[in-house]
């Protein structure tokens, strides 16, 4: 059963707001109290968040779905809808997250790093918010905004110092496992490490991460084997180390050959010419591997490498390998720029940014698209016709109409308010905008102005005594 996992596609799934509430106000002797409907509550999120205790993507690749939780509607009373729950996906440090072209997203290093997979969506506003001088009594309230919905792909680099990197059966895990207190699986056959190994070495007062790269053969690059799956793990690493097998029992094989065939590897797949090098020897406790270690280390010396003949198994020269690689990491580590705070930009938007677009699209037909122009198409109920002279207002004061006569729309001209996948489509009028009071005077409720007979009853008997009140004021009893 798979237990490693470095690469997996994952659906994520923010919550959605909340409806807002209409309501209007009732108790006793008051039964319009003006409106009290709540705004509804805004959709959860999906964060990553780096945890060092994870060390796998397996869990997302046997539940590839994930969903925050959604916002609650608002309610009478001003009581405002609860606020979804953030889902927060734990992931390895050095998860790389890319969308489904391609394009990395973020790069999460560091314990505690997050990045928001998928934003929730905004809660819709209740009566009560939308009220206004000219609408005192609004009998609608806007719909919670849908959440982000995303594809991405997450793909594990080991964060590790040192990445020892050679032929399958070269002595990777064995030395790892005589460095470090790493277990890995050891056995006499090709391919026995399946997924990197990471271990922690202490040289002096230098404390570094070690990692077993599964085995390169030649083509790694261009996905044989298992090297194209894994070679990504190398990327982060400050050091290489080759592992050259000098007791190989494949003639056609010697360790300068190996050494070649595996830099061309990582040639092909870039990034990596400037990393620094060291060639280990290994198994120089077989005779005829000293023999070929003492043979090829004049050869690779000359080429500028740091050789190092070393036993796993009788741990012959395994200190002079641990402190070196220590001093090279340390070197590494003091070259790299200061680690500053994040520092937080605020760009705002221009203040004369309308937010919007029209384009002509065909003849007679115009495609509307903006930030705010959709979200407002995407709040609105349209089985209210309150609530759509409402928008045709607001798409008014933006400016919507002005920009749709100078792109040369006419009455009855399409006009979409949206992407193509997604828009909602109408028949143009230059009086919807602007002219919506035919759907009655919006920003009042009728029902204020509807008779109230108790009311009614106490002005009558009001005027009833102010009239006894006149008659007696004249009366002369001495006439």
């Amino acid at each position: 059963m798979t237990t490693f996992v470095d690469r997996v596609e994952l659906h994520v799934a923010a919550g959605s707001g909340g409806h807002g509430c209409a309501s209007v106000h009732r108790e006793k002797f008051k039964p319009l109290g003006g409106p009290d409907g709540g705004n509804g509550g805004r959709g959860g999120d999906v964060i990553l968040v780096v945890d060092q205790s994870v060390t796998t993507l397996l869990d997302y690749h046997h539940s590839p779905h994930r969903k925050a939780t959604n916002g609650k509607p608002g309610e009478g009373g001003n009581r405002s809808g609860k606020d979804g729950t953030d889902l927060f996906l734990p992931v390895p440090d050095g998860t790389v997250v890319l969308d489904r072209h391609g394009n990395v997203l973020a790069d999460l290093v560091g314990h505690g790093t997050s990045f928001v997979a998928a934003q929730g969506g905004r809660g819709g506003l209740g009566n009560a918010a939308l009220a206004s001088a000219r609408r005192k009594a609004p009998g609608f309230a806007l719909l919670g905004e849908p959440g982000h919905t995303q594809d991405i792909v997450l793909e594990l680099k080991t964060v590790a110092d040192v990445a020892l990197v050679g032929y399958p059966s070269a002595g990777k895990s064995s030395l790892i496992s005589v460095l470090s207190a790493a277990k890995p699986k050891i056995a006499d056959y090709p391919f026995t490490t399946l997924v990197p190994n990471l271990g922690v070495v202490t040289a002096g007062a230098t404390v570094y991460t070690i990692a077993d790269v599964p085995g390169l053969i030649p083509g790694a690059s261009q996905g044989k084997g298992l090297g194209l799956e894994f070679l990504r793990h190398v990327e982060r690493c400050s050091v290489l180390v080759h592992v050259l097998d000098t007791a190989t029992l494949e003639s056609e094989r010697d360790p300068v050959s190996d050494l070649d065939v595996i830099e061309e590897e990582l040639k092909q797949y870039g990034g990596l010419d400037k990393r620094p090098r060291i060639v280990v020897l290994n198994k120089i406790d077989v005779p005829d591997g000293k023999d070929l270690a003492e043979m090829v280390r004049p050869d690779l010396e000359a080429r500028g490498y740091q050789v190092f003949e070393v036993s796993a198994v009788a741990h012959t020269g395994l200190k002079e390998l641990s402190f070196a690689l220590a001093d090279i990491v340390a070197k590494a580590r003091a070259a790299k720029p200061k680690e500053e705070a994040t520092r937080i930009v605020i760009r705002p938007k221009a203040v004369d940014d309308a937010g919007f677009t029209v384009t002509a699209e065909g003849e007679g037909f115009f495609r509307v698209r903006g930030e705010k122009p959709e979200r407002w198409v995407r709040q609105t109920d349209f089985n209210n016709d309150e609530a759509v002279g409402y928008l045709a207002d607001r798409l008014n004061r933006l400016g919507v109409e002005d920009e749709l006569v100078k792109a040369g729309a006419r009455a009855g001209d399409g006009v979409a308010i949206g992407p193509e996948d997604n828009a909602v489509v109408f028949d143009w009028e230059p009086t919807m905008a602007s002219g919506a009071e035919m759907l009655g005077r919006r920003g009042e409720d009728h029902r204020f102005d509807a008779p109230r007979p108790a009311a009614q009853r106490r002005r009558d008997r009001d005027a009833e005594r102010d009239d006894v009140q006149r008659e007696f004021e004249g009366f002369d009893p001495f006439a």
